[in-house]
């Protein structure tokens, strides 16, 4: 593993920070049944990280439903409202966040999720995410103009840091394939924190990958060590 010491750190939310990739699963899964299809790992991992009218779009059209995108995310939407408020956060990446905000070190939310959907599942945990003060909601965000595996939001979400890094001073932590396209494209160093079921073969571009959040070594990126 080669890496170099950063000194600003970007946040992937769903999949990373919170179970919601899960819940996720639940909500497409309920849909694609209705007509006889199945949501299957492989489509989920084709569309993690994609903003909401782009995963809609891909679902639509590779399980062939009967569906316009705007159905689509009104269906799902039904199911997520009740869902995301019970949104937990993963193991490890609290601690970190904290650490990280205790040192002073510049951390920045980037999600795909629109400000809406944010909302709902940080409803349990605004003390965690208020820590974040640099925050980019890729489905709500004008100047994200593509969905990862594109590097916008990425970009986007560094230039909101006052001091402006250069990308190879960014760290981003990811859990899916397109996320780590997409801060790669950005020039960024990335921590991916997969699915256990993701073959590792498929992401060569990440700098890391672990099992778990709390396997994380700052150290080795030159951020503040654990006390």
């Amino acid at each position: 593993m080669s890496v170099k010491p950063v000194t600003h750190v970007l946040f992937d939310m769903d999949g990373l920070i919170l179970n919601t990739e899960d819940l996720y699963t639940i909500g497409f899964q309920n849909v694609a049944l209705r007509y006889g299809k199945e949501f299957t790992f492989a489509l989920k991992c084709q569309i993690m990280g994609q903003q909401s009218e782009e995963f809609a779009a891909s679902i639509i059209n590779s399980l062939e439903l009967p569906l316009t995108v705007d159905e689509f995310l009104k269906e799902t939407r039904l199911v997520f409202r009740e869902l995301f408020p019970e949104s937990k956060i993963l193991p490890g990446v609290g601690t970190l966040i904290r650490h990280l905000s205790e040192h002073n070190v510049p951390i920045g939310l980037a999600t795909s999720s629109s400000k809406e959907t944010y909302d709902l599942k940080v409803q349990k945990h605004s003390e965690l995410f208020d820590m974040f003060m640099y925050k980019t909601w890729g489905s709500s965000d004008p100047l994200v103009k593509r969905g990862k595996p594109f590097p916008d939001i990425f970009l986007v979400a560094a230039a909101k840091f006052p001091d402006k890094p250069v990308p190879d001073k960014v760290l981003v932590f990811e859990d899916s394939i397109n996320g780590v396209r997409a801060a790669h494209s950005a020039g960024m160093q990335v921590v991916m924190v997969p699915d256990p079921r993701l073959d590792r073969a498929l992401v060569p571009e990440a700098t890391l990958i672990l099992d778990s959040m709390m396997d994380f070594r700052p150290e080795a990126f030159g951020l503040p060590p654990f006390e």
